[in-house]
């Protein structure tokens, strides 16, 4: 059976022309059985973009015409850029210019032609055909024009035209209210886009509001289907009889969860012993998801479109309802539930030496949290000591092996990134009462280090046994920004140590250990993480750069990421053999739209949970004009500087123009500013005193200014002021009688 993959495979191959349907049956020789089939094909292939069909019903490969499939993402100065699916030569996406968006919108999948190369390699290009529209709606402030006509000012700043609301189209909405808007009409060359107020989300200012705009600004459903819901009530709310048929008995081992202490769902547990060999057994226990969720259902339907659940500082947005998240599926303490397993033997070199996969059921023992499993291990909490006594020995096991796991991690050469996240502490109302660091303890680290392991071992599994499944793949970092890491870091004496072409991620690694607790660690190491590619999800093994795997997947969170659910399938079919040919066939076909789809889906959730996150800070220091604080510079660019306060860990920018005490130039290279005449320098990584300036809420950025530099430019403007009120008797020829500067003098003392 011929696959569009096949199809694809054999125009690069055979067909060296845009060619028409029967001319492509006659070239690939497609029996005459499987034509309906092709036929089928080549509109799917057109629908996603990886064919093009143009004039005289004729298909083409797009790379072959200069044509790209890809993501539009429109900047509010009014070009846009369109991140192609496939990467191009030279690398680097497609700019835009304004004139050549066409109708296209910001999101939107489209198909761009390349038209030129500028000097620098800079690819522009054009907008041919818009694919698919991202959103039917958008979220934006309704107002009205001095003739009564009602629009709506989009809140996301990339889309760059208004949305026209015809009279009786405002759904009660008020001007200055924070609305949802269906999109009724799409721009054409001639008129702008119209639509209808769908929802009115109220004051932007009211508590919840944010989140809301957020929300729907990204697309995110929130609201679960009718239809899923119900057929999440349906399952029930406890473990059946018949659930336990076929199952490994696992209830009478000492099971425990540890989790954050706000955690509602949780994905895995934990059994632990040591064997009389003197390795670890351990147990890394799964919630399974795909016993409940078959696939195709309406439950399966909703969490392949959301692909993730979404976590933002007031609430969650999960990926199944409730029923499922936090009842049936969720590992909670002190009743059945049912999970896939993963149990490793790991020797005292940190080696999986032995490994097995169940379907099993478990008893939860305890719901621990991070903060108290911390205490008990660091700590010697008396109080807590004494609570989870019967528990204590087995952290104490956690540990050891953590440990051990964590050096044999370290001389493989996985990169280890220990920057601490910012966490915002609300009120009852939701406003921001502070913002602290998110610092990893033993906890955190032993719970990832298992969930590490395990992710490892069940990609092996599937490898082994040749199933189709989903990779977690972190590909090796582009060679032109590996070079521009290496001069930075050149300029603060150090180096990677090895030729651009044959760095490992060892090479990383070390120099993470060499920066550690240095003043330039911060910078060196943001600027490492820039310098990597983005983990994504593939079917094929490509390995994980960064944490120097061979092969890794996810398998620990099915409750909040659609891959992991996928691989719980395919290794419930490998360990039970039941995956036919045809099952097979049709895996590899949609498995590839599955990695793109989902790796969309958590790009959308990272953006979503941190523009929440800056915003909630910038509330935060509305009240803090005048203040000032120490940062660092956390990014540098023309425009000017970025810097992180170290008190709030919020980040602001000092605009270039307010930096008047010279003319700056930045120097890209070094990631820095220079000054022309004074030869001052800012640089990745410096430690600055800055003011808060402004705050502006309406593009949700912290204005700041360099404390020196206003200190110098106020000093400088009263000089000017002064100078201005002395020439009267500083003029050639002018007698002063003695007595009169040191009487001014004083009387300025005084002052």
């Amino acid at each position: 059976m011929l696959s569009p993959e096949d199809i694809l495979a054999q125009m690069r191959d055979r067909v060296h022309h845009p060619a028409g349907t029967r001319e492509l049956l006659q070239l690939l020789r497609i029996p005459r059985e499987e034509r309906a089939s092709f036929k089928r094909h080549l509109k799917t292939l057109v629908s996603s973009g990886e064919l093009i069909q143009i004039r005289g019903s004729r298909f083409g490969l797009p790379e072959k015409m200069d044509l790209h499939v890809g993501r539009l993402e429109t900047h509010s100065g009014g070009y846009g850029f369109v991140i192609p699916e496939r990467p191009i030569d030279g690398g680097g996406d497609i700019y835009i210019p304004a004139p050549q968006l066409s109708e296209a919108m910001h999101g939107d999948r489209v198909v761009a032609r390349i038209e030129r190369v500028k000097d620098g390699g800079r690819v522009e290009g054009r907008i041919i055909r818009i694919l698919e529209r991202r959103n039917e709606g958008l979220v934006g402030r309704y107002d009205r024009d001095d003739h009564g006509m009602g629009f709506v000012v989009p809140f996301d700043r990339r889309v760059l035209m208004d949305i026209m609301i015809p009279p009786g189209q405002e759904g009660g909405a008020q001007p200055g209210q924070m609305v949802t808007v269906d999109i009724t009409r799409w721009p054409t060359s001639t008129r702008g886009a119209a639509g209808r107020v769908a929802h009115v989300l109220g004051d932007i200012d009211a508590p919840g509001v944010d989140t809301e705009i957020v929300i729907r600004k990204h697309g995110i459903p929130d609201a679960h289907s009718d239809e899923a819901v119900a057929d999440a009530v349906r399952l029930g709310r406890a473990v059946s009889d018949k659930d336990l048929k076929g199952r490994s008995d696992f209830r009478d081992l000492v099971t425990v969860t540890i989790d954050g202490e706000h955690a509602r769902d949780f994905d895995d547990a934990i059994t632990i012993e040591k064997l009389p060999n003197g390795h670890h057994w351990l147990g890394v226990h799964i919630a399974d998801v795909s016993h409940y969720v078959d696939e195709g259902s309406a439950l399966d339907r909703e969490a392949y479109d959301r692909g993730t659940s979404v976590y933002f500082p007031e609430r969650a947005v999960h990926m199944f309802p409730a029923e499922l998240a936090t009842g049936l599926c969720s590992l909670n303490p002190h009743v059945d539930r049912l999970v896939q397993s993963c149990f490793m033997e790991v020797d005292r070199r940190g080696e999986v030496v032995r490994s097995e996969m169940h379907d099993g059921v478990i008893h939860s023992n305890e719901r621990m949290t991070y903060t108290n499993v911390h205490k008990i291990l660091t700590d010697r909490d008396p109080e807590l000591m004494v609570r989870y006594e019967p528990l204590v020995p087995m952290f104490e096991l956690m540990r050891e092996l953590f440990q051990i796991l964590h050096d044999a991690r370290r001389r493989r050469g996985s990169i280890d990134f220990d920057l601490n996240e910012a966490e915002v502490v609300l009120d009852a109302g939701g406003s921001v009462e502070a913002i602290v660091a998110l610092h990893r303890n033993v906890a955190h680290r032993l719970i990832e280090e298992f969930m590490l392991l395990a992710n490892e071992t069940v990609a092996s599994y599937l490898e082994g046994h040749e199933a189709p499944g989903l990779y977690r793949i972190h590909e090796e970092p582009d060679v032109l920004k590996v070079a521009k890491f290496e001069d930075f870091i050149s300029g603060f004496g150090y180096s990677l140590g090895a030729p651009l072409t044959t760095l490992r991620p060892r090479h990383f690694q070390k120099l993470i250990e060499r920066i550690q607790g240095k003043p330039e660690e911060k910078p060196i190491a943001l600027l490492m993480l820039r310098t990597m590619q983005k983990a994504r999800y593939a079917p094929e093994n490509l390995g994980h750069f960064g944490l120097a795997s061979p092969s890794y997947t996810h398998f620990t969170s099915p409750i909040r990421r659609y891959p992991d659910l996928v691989v719980h399938r395919a290794l419930r079919a490998a360990r039970h053999q039941t995956l036919s040919e045809e099952q097979r066939e049709a895996w590899a076909e949609d498995l590839p739209e599955v990695a793109r789809h989902t790796s969309e889906r958590e790009r959308r959730a990272d953006d979503a949970e941190r523009e929440l996150l800056q915003w909630k800070k910038v509330k935060f220091m509305v009240d803090k004009v005048g203040d000032e604080f120490e940062g660092y510079v956390t990014g540098v660019a023309a425009f000017g500087l970025f810097i992180e306060l170290v008190e709030h860990y919020v980040e602001g920018l000092v605009h270039v123009s307010t930096m008047a005490d010279d003319y700056y130039r930045f120097v890209e290279s070094a990631h820095m500013l220079r000054g022309e005449n004074r030869q001052k320098t800012y640089r990745l990584g410096d430690k600055v005193k800055v003011q808060v300036v402004r705050v502006n809420m309406e593009s949700r950025q912290i204005d700041l200014g360099l404390v020196e530099i206003l200190a110098r430019v106020r000093e400088g403007e009263r000089g000017a002021r002064r100078s201005k009120a002395r020439p009267k008797h500083e003029r050639p020829g002018k007698r002063i009688r003695p007595g009169r500067q040191e009487r001014r003098a004083k009387k300025g003392k005084r002052r």
